[in-house]
């Protein structure tokens, strides 16, 4: 064969092999997805073992906080009300903060304390001529932030003046304030106040200085706050149509001179239920905690009051004064495993329950705090009493107990209770 054509027929035969093998690379199956590892299970048999295939998608870093202070971008919180945005957290670092009265208008805010508790010193100012603060945003929480020296012409200045929506303070501070904590009557807003001090009301009888004032509101939540030295005002007052006070220190202490410790002057439904409530020798009220001082407000009024340590250092005075010729006289009380130390009477309630309700000497409690707040573990009161059970599905036996100087700590309960807040 001439040489001529027998590199044609190789050529030919080149070009017919890689036809063959493209057409054979098109009808390869594709790359299958990736299962996982094979491995031999306990059984002996092969298994996948299946993986969550990696991504490397970011996730959305939260906005960085609007921080406040000397030296700071923002350096007065003042501003920093003007500047917030909804949804933003306020961070405002430690120092005092004079004069800088605020109005925060905010939903979903944040504000809180950084680097230490920074201290708001109204010094002759005020927001709107109300308080320090004005909060009348949506939801809003205040942490570790304290209040100093509110006054204003109406004598009712406050340390925050809450107005609208949700607020929960924790961990803060107010003290010589007018009103410690002051709010609108909106029976949609909600206060809940956690782990914070109250003290120190204006040494004057120009007007009722209360620690703590909650208007008529849907819902009020006090849990784990000491309050102390009052004068004249009492130390919480709330008309609210529900409230659940939990777990405080409510002593007036040796230098105080409230009122009541506790009221609801409007009675509405109260949940207090492992609180120590203590009134100095001085009072200005002999009555300790009262219901129903000014008649009712609400179309549902029960007072449930169980495992509370009753303290009177006046010389006489009444536990619990339930004022049933203002409330209807079928109005529902229930006062169960409550502790008294010192003189005084405890009512029987007209309609409810009243059972374990028991007292001891001053000189038989250990103190917390300077407070004689506590049964001794080996009290013969141990066991006198039985679990006082519930009430619209609260429970009225205290899961938890006050921790000084503010906080609380679980309950250690055995099968033989003790009356009073502690276990």
């Amino acid at each position: 064969m001439p040489r001529s054509i027998r590199h044609l027929l190789a050529a030919g035969l080149t070009l017919l092999a890689g036809l063959v093998i493209a057409q054979s690379e098109d009808r390869l199956p594709r790359e299958s997805a990736y299962l996982g590892e094979i491995r031999r299970g306990p059984d002996g048999k092969l298994q996948v073992i299946s993986e969550a295939p990696a991504t490397d998608a970011a996730q959305p870093a939260a906005a960085a906080p609007l921080v406040v202070g000397p030296g700071q971008k923002v350096a007065t919180v003042t501003e920093a009300a003007r500047l917030a945005r909804d949804g933003e957290v306020i961070e405002i670092r430690a120092g005092d903060y004079r004069g800088q009265s605020a109005v925060w208008t905010q939903n979903n805010l944040t504000i809180r304390g950084a680097g230490g508790r920074p201290v708001m010193l109204a010094d002759g100012k005020s927001a709107e001529g109300k308080a320090i603060w004005v909060v009348r945003g949506g939801k809003v929480r205040i942490e570790n932030i304290e209040f100093r020296g509110a006054r204003v012409p109406s004598l009712n200045g406050a340390g925050i003046r809450f107005e609208r929506g949700e607020l929960t303070v924790s961990n803060c501070g107010f003290f010589d304030n007018e009103m410690g904590i002051l709010t609108a009557n909106n029976r949609e807003q909600q206060l809940t106040v956690i782990d914070s001090e109250f003290g120190d009301a204006p040494r004057t009888q120009t007007d009722f200085h209360h620690l703590i004032y909650v208007g008529a509101i849907g819902k009020f939540t006090l849990r784990g706050s000491r309050f102390s030295n009052g004068y004249y005002g009492h130390l919480v007052k709330s008309r609210a149509a529900e409230n659940h006070i939990l777990y405080n220190m409510l002593v007036d202490g040796a230098g105080g001179k409230a009122s009541y410790e506790l009221e609801f002057p409007n009675g509405g439904v109260a949940y207090v239920i492992g609180n120590t409530i203590g009134q100095s020798a001085g009072t200005e009220n002999p009555a300790i905690v009262a219901y129903g001082a000014e008649g009712p407000r609400w179309p549902e009024n029960a007072l449930y009051f169980a495992h509370n340590t009753l303290i009177n250092d006046y010389h006489a005075g009444n536990f619990l004064n339930v004022r049933t010729d203002r409330m209807a006289a079928d109005i529902e009380v229930w006062a169960i495993n409550n502790l008294s130390v010192g003189r005084g009477d405890f009512f029987k309630p007209a309609q409810g329950r009243f059972e374990g309700n028991l007292t001891a000497p001053r000189a038989d409690m250990l103190e917390i705090g300077g407070v004689p707040a506590k049964v001794p573990v080996l009290s013969p009161l141990r066991g006198a009493v039985r679990v006082p059970g519930s009430a619209n599905g609260v429970s009225l036996f205290p899961t938890a107990a006050f921790r000084f100087p503010v906080g609380t700590q679980p309950a250690r309960a055995g099968s033989a209770l003790l009356p009073g807040a502690f276990q």
